[in-house]
């Protein structure tokens, strides 16, 4: 930017009252006003970090396991990383749980080397939900820094294990885990796995609710979902399936039972129904290791749809936001302009707010009197009503 040679022209100035003066020496003439015109036109302010254009890679593909407590997220995840050392499969461990004890597979990246939940919880008082939700964002301030470390690391890892806190709510539905999601989804292909309890999920009713869950999640992060029934072993999933699948199937399971949740979750099995034909879903099982051929094909295969659909969302919400920051940045340009243009070489007051800091107290002065006045008024005619209201009971016979 070649403005060296104006800024010579600008004299800054304090005033008395605390406020700032700049003085413009110029003649006033048409050609100076043309050379501001060009020093204006030259200036180049350049667009903030977050317009920037990521450079978007193809691999790894970020797996990212989320689930309810007690799903066997962890066990889940533990079985994917074995799968992966068998399958001569380049892995990268993510644990994103501060509040773990103890982990039965190694962690490439643990937000447990980086925030210490337990003096989180002391510093600031909080309780254990408090703690990780804490812990987490102090941990996405720097994420940055977490991205650029796959990134070096890219070309020789084909996957990306996430693993979540047990909380599920402390991460799909908190800033910390938008944050994390969309740095993840703006760099690499990213997928969301989540695990259900199958058992669990047997009766009709818990059924729903895990679905309405997964539907809320898939909406909420705006990328690819596959479902994966975990403890097979104990429970075969076939039965999702089949209710996923037929309609009917899952009225009729409802109909044995008449609680109100019952007459809910057959309304909420219609607007789901629409759900279901886009999800992918398979049966696993940590302790065997059952399914993970399976899971890795739903893995490939939400990768390719991330890259024909989603990918060309993210881009298009990026370009719509650059495109407002860019409008936003003219609009302020334009905006310096009419005002140097309209100073015509004269003294423009920059403000710094302590003069009309000390007119507002002076107001705020001014305002007290004013009431105190007032008080003083409303109370001389109250004594005058109570002493008319003394000789009025005084004269009243009994």
């Amino acid at each position: 930017m070649d403005i060296d040679s104006k800024l010579d022209k600008f004299d800054v100035k304090s005033g008395d009252e605390g406020s700032s003066s700049m003085q413009v020496d110029s003649k006033g003439t048409a050609e100076e006003k043309d050379e501001l015109t060009d020093s204006m036109n030259k200036l180049n302010v350049e667009a903030s970090s977050s317009g920037q254009a990521h450079s978007f890679r193809r691999k790894p593909v970020i797996i990212i396991v989320v689930g309810m407590a007690g799903c066997g997220k962890t066990t889940f995840l533990h079985r994917l990383v074995c799968h992966t050392q068998a399958s001569r499969i380049c892995g990268y461990v993510l644990n994103l749980d501060p509040a773990v004890m103890t982990l039965p597979y190694g962690a490439n990246i643990d937000i447990r080397d980086t925030v210490k939940y337990k003096e989180v919880m002391k510093q600031f008082n909080l309780g254990p939900n408090g703690g990780i939700l804490t812990s987490l964002n102090l941990f996405a301030t720097k994420f940055d820094e977490v991205i650029q470390v796959i990134e070096n690391r890219a070309d020789q890892l084909d996957y990306v294990l996430v693993d979540t806190p047990g909380q599920i709510e402390i991460f799909t539905w908190s800033a910390s885990g938008a944050i994390i999601t969309e740095a993840f989804a703006s760099t690499f292909p990213t997928v969301v796995a989540y695990v259900v309890d199958t058992p669990r999920a047997s009766r009709p009713v818990t059924f729903m609710s895990t679905m309405l869950y997964a539907c809320s999640i898939l909406y909420k992060t705006r990328l690819p979902l596959v479902l994966a029934f975990n403890k097979t072993d104990v429970a075969q999933h076939q039965f999702a399936l089949e209710w996923m699948e037929d309609f009917e199937a899952f009225q009729a399971a409802m109909r044995s039972d008449d609680s109100y949740m019952s007459t809910f979750a057959q309304s909420l099995s219609l607007v789901l129904d629409e759900f279901y034909k886009n999800l992918r879903s398979v049966g696993v099982s940590a302790v065997s290791g059952a399914g993970m051929d399976a899971f890795f094909k739903a893995i490939e295969a939400s990768a390719e749809e991330y890259m024909e659909t989603y990918k060309s969302d993210l881009d298009k919400r990026r370009a719509e936001k650059q495109q407002m920051e860019e409008g936003q940045r003219k609009h302020n340009m334009e905006k310096l302009r009419r005002d140097m243009e309209q100073s015509g070489g004269q003294s423009v007051v920059l403000s710094t707010g302590l003069k009309d800091k000390a007119q507002n107290d002076n107001m705020v002065e001014e305002d007290e009197d004013i009431e105190d006045d007032d008080f003083e008024t409303f109370t001389d005619k109250e004594d005058v009503i109570d002493e008319d209201e003394d000789e009025e009971v005084g004269s009243f016979s009994f």
